[in-house]
């Protein structure tokens, strides 16, 4: 165990505290790290997770920028793995907000006693493989050290926040933050001229809400996006109890589709039916709450070619109509990528923010950013002075967070040279050379929870698997690992994420390799593919 004496050493201090002992050690208390330390626990491992933040919670922690909320229903985002817990929670809303997400993960937390074996404020810094005891060190910024058999990064997709290098951002004279980092005493943004950079998913959000109390607004956009009525709104309480009642349907449904969303594709092609149907359609879907307008659609919508291009027409024509100005909504009509090959934002008035006299919205493609200056912001036009910047510049995903710990395998290689030209892993669980470390959350893509879990099911009864059998490490073949790695390169290439330049590739990175970061299958065929690896005795890795 920890010593209750440990001293933090400062400059010319000594380590003097003892190096604490696990079974498993796990990065990030966030959705997947909870739920691993739940089920490790419950197999009898003595586990520690390590924490960067001051509260549990991950994405729903860090991000509490104004708007943040589920994009997803909320009642198919959580836990599944309680009956218990999915009876006592009433969801407030269809799509659940910030506030809401960090309190339900809170709740968990208390409920399963998770906090005990949660170390709080805790950055690891890095993580050494020892190859003669096969266990892995790690050490903390603050100089802490701990020792494990298993090391699990659960450290999220989106969580390595990214502030493009500006050029003169020291010298502004008035408050900045990145999304991702929001106060939590928040900002008081009333009465101020803001400027926000960046206009994805995060942006979107923020920009509808902050709107409604500055003075001015200033919208710096690159890249036009389709975005999509959320509407959003409360759940009264015969629906909850509807809900309450269905949930083994609901997470069935969710568990059949690509995504693992509740909405099926329709299986007729949008080309096979009358223009006047599919418009019915179209307009129909547009009504629903949620993404179904983008994954309950005919299912060639979702593919390269003519349907997706009919579609993409009909959603700029959405995005016309509620823009006042067609100077203004034309720039913002996306007419650069396919319909789908981004992230969908959804949005509640986003549009409607362009109509009013004290929003500006400035073509950064047109007039690039040149600097940050004292007063605000200068691009290739004009300066806009401003008393606060947000950015939201997204994140560097998927082994962006991994990069920013210094993680060394066998012969002292780095996982940051290895991951250089993009992930080398198999299944994206593990990679060779780097044995008994689980690089969970890169396997993970769609409906977050309903990904997340199966994968901290398979891992954990993998370790089980190891310790059962008494080997005392796992990793991949080579062979297995480069067959993966050209299957999600040929796979991958046909698929719309990889068709535009965003952080499904690492496009949105200066200098990062271009590739596909996450699995190009659904999630049925993955989780069929790592239940038949496991069944032939974790074929494809080496057990010692």
């Amino acid at each position: 165990m920890e010593n209750p004496l440990q001293q933090t050493p400062g400059a010319g201090t000594a380590l003097t505290e003892e190096v604490a002992q696990f079974d498993a050690i796990i990065i990030g208390a966030g959705i997947t790290g909870l739920y691993q330390l739940y089920r490790l626990r419950q197999l009898g491992l003595s586990v520690r997770v390590y924490e960067d933040g001051a509260g549990v919670g991950g994405t729903w922690y860090w991000n509490r920028y104004p708007g943040a909320r589920f994009d997803s229903e909320s009642y198919t985002y959580g836990y599944s793995f309680s009956e218990e817990l999915l009876q006592e929670w009433d969801w407030k809303e269809h799509f659940s907000g910030q506030p809401e997400n960090e309190r339900y993960l809170n709740y968990v937390a208390d409920k399963f006693d998770l906090r005990r074996d949660i170390r709080l404020n805790a950055r690891v810094a890095s993580a050494v493989y020892d190859e003669r005891e096969n266990i892995w060190q790690i050490q903390t910024e603050d100089g802490h050290r701990a020792r494990a058999q298993f090391l699990i990064t659960a450290v999220g997709l989106l969580s390595a926040h990214y502030v493009p290098d500006f050029a003169g951002l020291d010298s502004f004279k008035g408050a900045w933050c990145h999304t991702g980092r929001w106060p939590k005493e928040g900002m008081d943004l009333r009465g101020k001229r803001v400027g926000v950079i960046g206009t994805g998913a995060t942006g979107v959000q923020l920009i509808t809400e902050i709107a409604k109390e500055v003075v001015h607004l200033t919208v710096f956009q690159r890249t036009a996006n389709y975005c999509a009525p959320l509407r959003n709104g409360p759940i009264d309480p015969e629906t909850q109890r509807r809900i309450k009642a269905s949930y083994p349907e609901i997470f069935k449904k969710c568990s059949e589709t690509p995504g693992s969303f509740m909405h099926q594709f329709d299986p007729r092609s949008a080309l096979e039916v009358s223009p006047e149907e599919r418009l019915a359609q179209y307009e129909r879907l547009w009504a629903e709450p949620g993404f179904k307008k983008w994954l309950a659609n005919f299912h060639d919508v979702m593919i390269p070619g003519e349907a997706n291009e009919d579609y993409a027409k009909f959603v700029r024509n959405k995005i016309r109509e509620r823009i006042k100005d067609p100077v203004v909504a034309e720039k913002l009509v996306p007419k650069d990528h396919m319909f789908g090959s981004k992230r969908l934002p959804c949005e509640s008035g986003y549009y409607e923010v362009y109509n009013q006299d004290n929003v500006l919205l400035v073509d950064v493609r047109e007039a690039p950013i040149e600097r940050i200056t004292p007063k605000g912001v200068k691009t290739a036009d004009a300066e806009y002075e401003l008393d606060v910047i947000i950015f939201a510049t997204g994140y560097d995903a998927v082994t962006g967070s991994l990069n920013r710990i210094d993680i060394r395998g066998e012969g002292g290689q780095t996982l940051k040279a290895k991951f250089a030209q993009g992930p080398r892993t198999y299944m994206g669980i593990q990679s060779a050379g780097f044995p008994n470390l689980f690089t969970i959350n890169s396997a993970s893509v769609g409906n977050f929870v309903r990904a997340a879990e199966p994968l901290v099911d398979w891992v954990s009864d993998c370790i089980c698997y190891v310790r059962n059998h008494q080997f005392s490490r796992i990793s991949p073949t080579p062979q297995a690992e480069a067959a993966w790695t050209q299957h999600v390169a040929e796979a991958g290439a046909k698929i719309l994420r990889t068709q535009a330049d965003s952080w499904f590739v690492g496009a949105n990175i200066p200098g990062k390799a271009r590739a596909l970061l996450t699995s190009p299958d659904s999630a049925p065929v993955m989780r069929a593919k790592r239940a038949e690896v496991a069944a032939k005795g974790y074929e494809g890795f080496l057990l010692q």
